[in-house]
């Protein structure tokens, strides 16, 4: 039982938590109001009818890196950086409600990456496939688009490269997102009767071990997404699905099993889609898509002017091209910003080499870790 001393330590402790958020209120109101004034600034300074750009995606990255370079804790840098986060998407849909097109239906990854990176005061538009995503945005009707490119367990999603070979889209940004799958079942689910197990075809690569070890026998079935899986077994009594957290909350399924991905490292990366190009953050990525010569020693003399500047690459794909059977691009990403001297050196080297050069976009390394 609490002593009187300590009863009135808590109190204290209470009053001065009041006095805090109060402080916290009157801030966060306060940055707001500054919001608005950069947006009503924005609009008097821009070209009559022209689009006024209020999202800065380099700004935004700054000013999170610069949360977590100074923070002092007892809350973690990356706690941190995600509550400024919601502060941010906040503020910004004061100035300008954004859409997100993403790679749906609600529930997917794709959903949660969306939300990591612009925070929950973003109007989410869910579409069937990658490339609607790519034309919602390319139309105009959507300010931004999230896809799927790169899992750490399967390698790079095929379907968002090649999408990029038929789009002028910019990358402007990009999400890593831990995934953790479970095995959910409905409540009209009897456990012990499971025959079936519904999943995107990369979910059930993921957790391939785990499913030869616990239910060797049932039918994997791959679906369209994990949250389109989630939705069919809603009512199935016979059926179980594999996904993640969103799934279960936006479904209201039980998890049978946690955590079943094979690799408990597993993350995917997520790219942000838009129409303009991104100014230097300071931490930047630089994705592009090259066409070379059918030739010995191709591939060499693109990737040897990266070396000689001193350009570190983190990653080559090689994909079939569309211009000639046997004939492939190679989609190169590499760190720091087109702007920066040495790579608009080894740049223009490579536009002397290749037969073609598509440029995809320089924009800010994911600033919020995964967890």
């Amino acid at each position: 039982m609490m002593t009187e001393k300590q009863s009135n330590t808590l109190e204290a402790l209470r009053g001065r938590i009041d006095e805090i958020d109060q402080t916290l209120q009157k801030l966060i109101n306060e940055r707001a109001a500054c919001a608005l004034e950069v947006a009503t600034l924005k609009k008097a300074s821009a070209p009559k009818e022209s689009e006024v750009t209020f999202y800065r995606p380099e700004r935004e990255s700054q000013v999170l890196r610069k949360i977590k370079d100074t923070n002092k804790g007892p809350l973690s840098s990356e706690e941190m950086a995600r509550l400024f986060r919601e502060i941010m998407s906040s503020c910004l849909a004061l100035e300008q409600r954004m859409r997100i097109a993403f790679l749906g239906p609600e529930g997917t990854f794709t959903q949660a990456a969306a939300l990591k990176h612009f925070g929950r005061s973003v109007e989410g538009v869910s579409l069937s496939t990658i490339n609607e995503v790519f034309r919602e945005v390319e139309a105009g009707a959507a300010s931004y688009g999230v896809v799927p490119v790169e899992n750490s367990t399967e390698g790079m999603v095929n379907h968002t490269l090649d999408t990029f070979m038929r789009s002028r889209l910019k990358i402007c940004g990009e999400v890593e997102l831990r995934i953790h799958h479970h095995l959910l079942i409905s409540e009209a689910c009897r456990a012990d009767s499971i025959t079936r197990v519904y999943s995107h075809q990369q979910s059930l690569a993921q957790c391939r071990q785990w499913l030869d070890s616990h239910w060797p026998s049932i039918e994997r079935i791959a679906v369209s997404s994990n949250a389109e899986a989630a939705r069919r077994i809603k009512d199935e009594w016979h059926a179980a699905a594999i996904g993640g957290d969103m799934a279960a909350e936006q479904y209201k399924l039980k998890k049978l099993a946690t955590n079943i991905e094979d690799n408990p490292d597993n993350t995917t990366r997520f790219l942000i889609i838009g129409q303009q190009e991104v100014p230097p953050s300071g931490e930047d990525k630089t994705s592009i898509i090259v066409s070379s010569a059918n030739r010995p020693g191709a591939l060499y003399e693109i990737l040897a002017p990266f070396y000689q500047e001193g350009v570190s690459l983190t990653r080559i794909e090689t994909r079939p091209s569309t211009a000639g059977k046997w004939t492939y691009v190679f989609f190169i990403d590499f760190e720091g910003h087109r702007n920066d001297p040495a790579i608009e050196k080894a740049l223009q080297r490579v536009y002397e080499l290749a037969v073609e050069v598509q440029f995809l976009g320089s924009y800010p390394k994911a600033v919020l870790g995964v967890i």
